[in-house]
């Protein structure tokens, strides 16, 4: 059954973006923190989505397609629209390491399922994710209320964020090509 609650969920990332970046395009204090508000809904259903389809075995092979391009489109589309913005929210080049290693982890999967072989996401990858999400969040809203600086803790979270990209991406590459390579 493709049109389940986990599956929804997931379709509801999609759902978001166009609005993410609407939002974004307008700028300003407020859309700012509206546009965190609804990205940190969207997240959520990133943790949930998942853990309702195994415990309800809902699990689908759209979902476990579906699941992850929602991600990486709700995280990069978020990121690219930050670029442009006038107050510094985080550099081009973060976010081109960070997309750079979704395509070519993304590429490197279409590979090994080509040889039959799935690989699953890593811990690292998992942990990257989170810090994406967790930076991403303070990054939207930017600005500082009740004396918090979200920008620098955006900024603080990203960096880390983009380190765990590069080494998840590293070690996911010797993991893959050493599972391919035991193949041939």
């Amino acid at each position: 059954m493709i049109w389940n609650i986990p599956n929804m969920m997931s379709m509801l990332r999609f759902a978001s973006v166009p609005m993410l970046v609407f939002l974004l395009i307008l700028g300003g204090q407020i859309y700012s923190f509206i546009a965190a508000v609804i990205f940190s809904l969207a997240a959520i259903t990133d943790l949930l989505d998942g853990y309702i389809a195994r415990r309800t075995q809902q699990v689908t092979k759209f979902g476990q397609l579906i699941d992850p391009i929602a991600d990486k489109i709700l995280i990069i589309s978020v990121l690219i629209m930050m670029i442009p913005m006038n107050d510094g929210r985080i550099p081009a080049w973060m976010v081109v390491i960070i997309v750079a290693r979704e395509i070519m982890v993304t590429g490197l999967r279409a590979i090994a399922a080509g040889e039959g072989v799935i690989i699953p996401a890593s811990g690292e990858g998992k942990l990257k994710t989170i810090f994406q999400i967790s930076a991403i969040i303070p990054l939207l809203i930017h600005y500082t209320y009740l004396g918090i600086p979200f920008h620098l803790i955006g900024y603080c979270l990203i960096w880390i964020a983009v380190v765990l990209t590069l080494w998840s991406g590293i070690n996911y590459f010797i993991k893959a090509f050493a599972t391919i390579k035991d193949l041939h």
